[in-house]
């Protein structure tokens, strides 16, 4: 037990349980949560770009997003249909690692390129500008105006966030695979590509995924976080 406990800190369990309470809040919740969406596009995003080529990526105020790619090979799409939900856990886990030990200036850095990637290059949508816009000015406020420790809270309430999202929306994906095949997102897009992999055993693959960055975050002891 002391083992256990020696991986996580209180803090840790506090924010992720403000952050599943966040989430769910009537238009905040759906809000914040685009953080993740930003994040999984952009995984869609930077994959294509080795051998294929991004049009634009759309996200919307219910949380979906969509991002528009063309392939030179069969491969380049492959990879792109898987690196959605897997760049989500890494990054809910890279931001966990980075946090525990008080790297914060990398983690800010990587959060305010992949804003500005989108911003810049990707996405055209109405709702999607507003987002990156008005998150992008507030975390930016931020950092110019809050303390150390506003600052370092919001970072782990971000976090916090990624990670919950990461789990939950690669559980929707693995019911989805399921209850409704072809019509599964990213596991039906992949089951298609691949034929003889059903969208159940890429629903399955995306939540197993999620769970090892999870163990990964509680091996590597990212979930110990200081007061």
């Amino acid at each position: 037990m002391k083992k256990i406990t020696d991986k996580f800190s209180w803090k840790f369990f506090l924010f992720i349980g403000i952050a599943i309470i966040l989430t769910n809040i009537p238009f905040i919740g759906n809000y914040v949560r685009v953080i993740n969406t930003v994040i999984h596009e952009s995984g869609h995003a930077l994959m294509a770009l080795i051998g294929g080529k991004v049009h634009e990526i759309s996200l919307f105020m219910n949380t979906e997003g969509v991002t528009y790619t063309s392939h030179k090979g069969w491969f380049s799409g492959f990879f792109t249909g898987i690196a959605g939900y897997v760049f989500s856990s890494l990054i809910a886990f890279l931001s966990f690692w980075l946090i525990s030990r008080n790297k914060y200036k990398p983690l800010i850095i990587i959060l305010l390129i992949f804003i500005g990637l989108n911003l810049v290059f990707w996405v055209r949508n109405f709702y999607g500008l507003f987002w990156l816009i008005s998150f992008g000015a507030l975390f930016i406020l931020l950092l110019l105006k809050g303390s150390s420790t506003i600052v370092q809270n919001c970072l782990l309430l971000i976090a916090s966030i990624l990670l919950v999202e990461s789990i939950t929306s690669s559980f929707t994906i693995l019911l989805l695979s399921f209850k409704q095949p072809y019509s599964a997102g990213d596991a039906t897009g992949l089951a298609e590509a691949t034929a003889f992999i059903p969208a159940q055993l890429w629903g399955i693959f995306f939540f197993v995924q999620a769970i090892a960055f999870l163990y990964a975050g509680f091996k590597t002891g990212a979930f110990r976080i200081e007061s």
